[in-house]
């Protein structure tokens, strides 16, 4: 089998990449990276090693994409992943990436017989509907109230793919919305083998993790360098909710993605670390606080920002029913592997931060 990865130099086009090295040994992986990403060029040994071809190229740059090997596969890892991109600036390059460069590997999939994964976002869901779901407050975190009604297609498991996508999402959900319907259009008429999966946060040991993407590891690498720290918006408590899952999990659905051609299956799914998998802020910090062996003074800011939400955890209902999956690591145990590996990397992480 011959694979393409998008964004192979990034955490998740990376990991991804030794995942499925590592238990499909006879697949063939390219891979295709600008670059742009922070920390993504400290993953090229590591693909060399792994016998993965490397090639520095944009898929923006339609001939970047034209001369592409021929692949089975095409998993689009490639991404402006922050809900602020554009915020300040940038949309050109938000477009770019997140929307163009998905349409140049739709043509490159029409032209092959390609099939294409898409990793989509749970930032695809409605603002104003996620800051609806009814939630009452405890001590550590946002819960949900069951006494209330929910929005359509909330659960107390949490969203499901019938969840609003009306505006406002972002202009990062915005691009990845129109990517999804580009795809599912493109896989209609050309009888191209599509998934699209809607990921909640990924997280794991060498994410270089921000504020607006990645929130699990920049918060442990905060902690590490001693750096000042705030809990924003929702009362300035750090009370909102988001779950995780670590892309070893992500690559064991990819696998079985790329094995099944069934067009019984919904090609749009949600896949998340689930309730059982999600963090506060203020959970969060207790993790840090412990592993740390110190306190560390948080500071409150109940001011919101653009495209907050409260709370955010995904409902795998449907990918358990199609693909018999759920995440397998525990989320503490991938609080440990990115705390690890941060005190093995701490001069790296210093130079970075």
């Amino acid at each position: 089998m011959n694979v393409l990865i998008t964004g192979i130099a990034g955490f998740v086009g990376s990991q991804l990449a030794a995942f499925l090295k590592g238990n499909l040994p006879e697949v063939n992986i390219t891979g295709i990276d600008n670059l742009s990403r922070r920390g993504s060029e400290y993953n090229l040994p590591a693909l060399k090693k792994l016998g993965c071809r490397f090639i520095h190229g944009d898929i923006r740059v339609k001939a970047d994409i034209e001369d592409l090997p021929a692949v089975d596969w095409i998993i689009d890892c490639a991404a402006n992943p922050s809900v602020l991109a554009g915020f300040n600036g940038g949309t050109t390059q938000l477009i770019g990436h997140n929307l163009i460069g998905t349409l140049n590997l739709l043509e490159k999939c029409r032209q092959h017989k390609a099939g294409l994964i898409l990793l989509s976002t749970s930032r695809v869901y409605s603002i104003e509907k996620l800051n609806q779901i009814p939630l009452r407050a405890d001590e550590n975190r946002l819960m949900v109230d069951t006494h209330q009604k929910f929005p359509a297609g909330f659960t107390p498991a949490g969203i499901t793919e019938d969840f609003s996508t009306a505006a406002p999402v972002s202009l990062y959900g915005a691009t990845k919305l129109a990517s999804e319907i580009m795809a599912l259009e493109y896989a209609y008429t050309f009888d191209i083998p599509l998934w699209i999966n809607r990921c909640g946060v990924i997280a794991g040991p060498g994410q270089f993790g921000k504020i607006d993407q990645g929130i699990f590891s920049f918060w442990i690498y905060q902690w590490l360098l001693n750096k000042p720290l705030s809990y924003i918006g929702f009362g300035g408590k750090g009370l909102q909710v988001r779950d995780l899952f670590g892309p070893a999990d992500l690559g064991r659905l990819l696998m079985k993605q790329m094995k099944v051609e069934d067009k019984k299956i919904p090609k749009v799914i949600n896949v998340g670390g689930g309730l059982a998998s999600s963090f506060s802020l203020k959970e969060l910090n207790a993790y840090c606080e412990q592993k740390f062996g110190f306190p560390k003074s948080i500071n409150e800011d109940a001011g919101s920002r653009p495209f907050d939400i409260p709370y955010y955890v995904t409902d795998n209902t449907l990918v358990q029913k199609y693909w018999d999956w759920q995440p397998s690591t525990d989320k503490y145990s991938i609080l440990d592997q990115i705390f690890d590996w941060a005190k093995r990397n701490e001069e790296l992480i210093r130079s970075e931060f």
